[in-house]
């Protein structure tokens, strides 16, 4: 499992930069400090979506 820990803080890395990219190219009327809780927010739902799949790719692979 700790091969895919890589994998999972890439992914929350690029949904971070992705997010601030988009709320800044659209919303920028939206306070700095929003944008950046947003951005966290979404990168952290990211990282346990992707940390979940991978740990039932794992499991189903054992079975």
């Amino acid at each position: 499992m700790k091969k895919k820990l890589p994998a999972v803080i890439a992914i929350m890395i690029l949904v971070a930069i992705a997010a601030l990219w988009m709320l800044d190219k659209d919303f920028s009327d939206i306070e700095l400090g929003i944008r950046f809780l947003i951005a966290i927010g979404a990168s952290l739902l990211s990282g346990l979506i992707s940390y979940t799949l991978f740990f039932l790719d794992h499991r189903d692979q054992r079975k």
